[in-house]
């Protein structure tokens, strides 16, 4: 009988696998004979009798957690996998060890070549037990139960990060254990859990505002031992021009003369009915399933969204190849044998992230997931009522917020499962007219006869790069043609063809040089995008108030809802100022005809200098004076850490500061203008090439701009934190000796000009102190360290902690 009939008569109502007598009659038994005893609590596994190296049998193992800690900060999430290994039992005497095997480290050839390999890198031996029973044919029992409970996930790592603030959380055994009744056996896998309580006497904030009690915590963790995916399976190896993830490997016996060194590209086993054929059906399509647990219309949206992939597939050849499905009732989500895009809450926004389980010997996805925190929608829904009104909500018109948060979640769930397809980022995307949903995409927010228009925020399909990486992944040659031969030839065509990929190393920090990758940017011009940008930011700030609140919403909310309006324009600085010592790189291999690395033309850095400038005038960091009382509503009842993160700091109980405000944006572009690697490579092409900007010209520019000669209060503000950046990146190690010297001397120089300021009235006695400070060794050193005097910038990505964005993932 088909596997496929066992898992429908595993997944009935009781959510019992047949015992293994039935198995026999069914005509395939389970992947080992289990036996699970749930008043003793034991788990026993029949083992087939150990080989010549005493080997009982070799599995993929895999764990996840059930039930997570529900915080951004601390990574531990319903559904998150921990790491997968190669899993041995091992005899030794009256013991079976559980050992993880070490295939990153190989040597083909002989048996003799591959042994030096293999002993030249530890193994771990991650348990020990002894032996129940050994029956005659030399198979034995143990029982697993145990195991179950040792700390496969490294949640006592994760409660002690600094992240959360706890210390000393350890597994407490006593409060600990396997549950028997948890224990599917299929033919391919077993699935088994338990739960494990972690303790400490200092638990630490975030643990505290979650747990009932915070000194124990449990959690409940899934197992699964999987069969070793069949031979067959062909490796792709991984390539730079792609955006394949890869699995590394260290291959010592490679010929001299090749790397020892290489990648796997992660993908699924997906084969064609006929190979032959330039269109064909697929032996076993990839389906992935939405977590019912997503309520309606989420639960549509997510479908929608992540069925965008079965364009890419199909353009490839591969008909039906990707198929989206609601999770039915009854089915377990973390059973290895689904895809699943999971549906998550926190106690605050944060990451979303696609995730897989991997054949470390082949680069094989044996299974795929993805976790997704429902507090994302919600943060886009604020921040779209703050761009155009909560009246708006509910309406079905273009500037609906629930209209776009929909269509944003149709892109994040497209995102996350490009990830877990085995696609890494490609942030050049959003300057090539929306060319992958793998980029992190800021909202096209439009103004159209004055007024805020959001009827094109985001993309709706699969992008031409999407198609490409679908096409180069999974898409094998005919049958006799060199598959390296024609992922080759592929690669060179998508550079032909003009499309852009950068991804993390050169997109995610905001210092990179590159300027075609960015997050949550938008357009072909960086610079000019600003431009467009704040002039849409200024519209929003003008029309902000009490209409973005939904009836009988708190006043208090307007400070929320206010943050991510007033620093709209927060990444599209970031993409703007990598202009600024700016190189267009690729990812090429030798011989591809790409063009080497070259600088950003000085007129485009130019410009996107005086676009960085205007955000910081005045005019742009004035915040209006009918908003201040606006924002100054008082806040009552229990703290709430969804609104205490994301607002800016007051005066004082309710009373607004807008200069915090002004502060804050301001910093926003100082600390990417004046990031140390990016004065170093300004500082270096003026000296290679004088018609490039140089370390003086965008000092100069940057002082003429924000240290004007009789400041204003905003002005002042602006000022004293533009001097107390470039004397912080004079002092930051990563700063170049050369370059320090010059913004030391630069700051000296301000300070000395202030100091001698004449007359009376605040203007002088401002300039007179500030120059003060700057020119005293030890007060400079005070101000530095005194944090309190630097408001804290409110997160931004994504749309939650963990790494830093308005809108997205991992």
């Amino acid at each position: 009988m088909h596997r496929q009939l066992l898992g429908a008569l595993a997944l009935g109502s009781a959510l019992i696998a047949p015992a293994p007598a039935a198995w026999a009659q069914l005509g395939e038994a389970p992947l080992l004979p289990v036996r699970a005893e749930k008043d003793s609590g034991r788990i026993l596994l029949t083992l087939p009798p150990p080989d010549k190296d005493g080997v009982s049998g070799r599995f993929l193992y895999a764990s996840a957690l059930r039930t997570g800690l529900g915080s951004a900060p601390i990574r531990l999430d319903h559904a998150m996998n921990g790491s997968t290994e190669i899993l041995a039992f091992r005899r030794y005497g009256k013991k079976i060890a559980v050992t993880f095997e070490n295939p990153a480290f190989r040597a083909g050839g002989d048996a003799e070549v591959q042994r030096g390999a293999r002993e030249s890198f530890p193994v771990t031996t991650a348990w020990m037990t002894d032996i129940v029973s050994t029956n005659a044919d030399g198979s034995t029992v143990i029982d697993i139960a145990d195991y179950l409970t040792r700390d496969s996930v490294g949640i006592a790592s994760a409660l002690n990060a600094p992240a959360g603030g706890g210390k000393g959380f350890k597994l407490v055994d006593a409060l600990s254990a396997a549950d028997a009744g948890s224990v599917k056996a299929f033919p391919d896998n077993i699935e088994m859990e338990a739960v494990q309580t972690y303790a400490s006497d200092t638990p630490g904030r975030e643990v505290s505002n979650i747990a009932p009690d915070a000194r124990q915590v449990s959690f409940v963790v899934h197992h699964s031992l999987i069969r070793l995916p069949e031979p067959g399976f062909v490796p792709r190896r991984f390539d730079i021009r792609s955006s394949a993830n890869g699995t590394q490997v260290f291959d010592f016996a490679a010929p001299l003369g090749q790397d020892v060194v290489y990648g796997l590209a992660n993908r699924f086993r997906l084969e064609k009915v006929d190979p032959a054929a330039a269109r064909s059906r697929v032996k076993k399509p990839i389906v992935f399933y939405i977590d019912s647990a997503a309520p309606e219309p989420t639960r549509t949206a997510l479908a929608e969204g992540v069925a965008w992939w079965s364009q890419a597939f199909d353009a490839a050849g591969l008909v039906d190849a990707f198929q989206v499905r609601i999770l039915p009732a009854g089915v377990d989500p973390l059973d290895v044998r689904y895809n699943v895009v999971n549906w998550g809450h926190r106690l605050t926004r944060s990451w979303s992230y696609g995730q897989a389980i991997i054949d470390p010997r082949t680069g094989e996805i044996v299974k795929s997931s993805v976790v997704l925190g429902s507090l994302r929608v919600r943060q886009d829904m604020m921040i779209f009522e703050g761009l155009v009104g909560a009246d708006q909500t509910g309406r079905g018109g273009p500037n609906d917020p629930v209209r776009v948060s929909l269509q944003r979640l149709r892109q994040l769930g497209a995102h996350e499962v490009g990830h877990a397809l085995g696609f890494m980022h490609n942030f050049a995307g959003s300057t090539q007219g929306r060319t992958s949903v793998m980029d992190y995409p800021g909202p096209n927010v439009l103004l159209t006869d004055g007024q805020i228009d959001l009827s094109d925020a985001y993309a709706d399909g699969i992008g031409s790069w999407d198609k490409f990486a679908v096409d180069w992944l999974y898409a094998d040659p005919a049958p006799g043609a060199d598959p390296d031969a024609a992922a080759d030839a592929k690669a060179r065509a998508i550079h032909e063809a003009g499309l852009r990929f950068i991804t993390d190393i050169d997109g995610r920090s905001p210092e990179t040089p590159s300027p075609w990758g960015s997050m949550w940017d938008n357009g072909a011009d960086p610079a000019a995008e600003l431009v467009r940008l704040m002039e849409v930011r200024r519209v929003a700030v003008a029309n902000y108030g009490p209409r973005v609140l939904r009836p009988g919403e708190a006043l208090s909310n307007l400070r929320r809802k206010f943050v991510p309006v007033w620093l709209l324009h927060r990444y599209q600085v970031d993409a703007a100022g990598k202009l600024v010592g700016g190189v267009q790189l690729e990812y090429a291999v030798v011989g591809d005809g790409r063009a080497p690395a070259v600088p950003v033309s000085a007129a485009e850095q130019n410009a996107a200098l005086d676009a960085l400038m205007a955000t910081l005038s005045a005019e742009a960091l004035h915040v209006p004076d009918a908003l201040v009382p606006v924002l100054s509503s008082g806040v009552n009842g229990r703290g709430d850490p969804q609104f205490d993160t994301e607002v800016f700091r007051n005066a004082g109980s309710a009373a607004f500061d807008p200069l915090v405000a002004t502060d804050v944006a301001a910093q926003v572009t100082l600390d990417t203008l004046l990031a140390p690697a990016r004065l170093s490579r300004v500082y270096a092409q003026h000296a290679r090439d004088a018609g490039l900007p140089g370390l003086e010209t965008l000092l100069d520019r940057l002082v003429a701009t924000t240290v004007p000669p009789h400041p204003d209060a905003v002005q002042r503000r602006i000022a004293y934190r533009t001097i107390l950046t470039m004397a912080r990146t004079a002092q930051d190690g990563e700063t170049a000796p050369d370059i320090a010297a010059i913004l030391s001397d630069r700051v000296e120089r301000l300070a000395n000009g202030l100091a001698a300021t004449r007359g009376t009235g605040s203007d002088a006695a401002w300039a007179r102190g500030t120059g003060r400070m700057f020119r005293d060794p030890d007060l400079l050193a005070r101000e530095l360290a005194n944090m309190p005097r630097t408001p804290d910038l409110p997160p931004g990505m994504p749309i939650g902690g963990g790494e830093t964005g308005w809108f997205d993932d991992l």
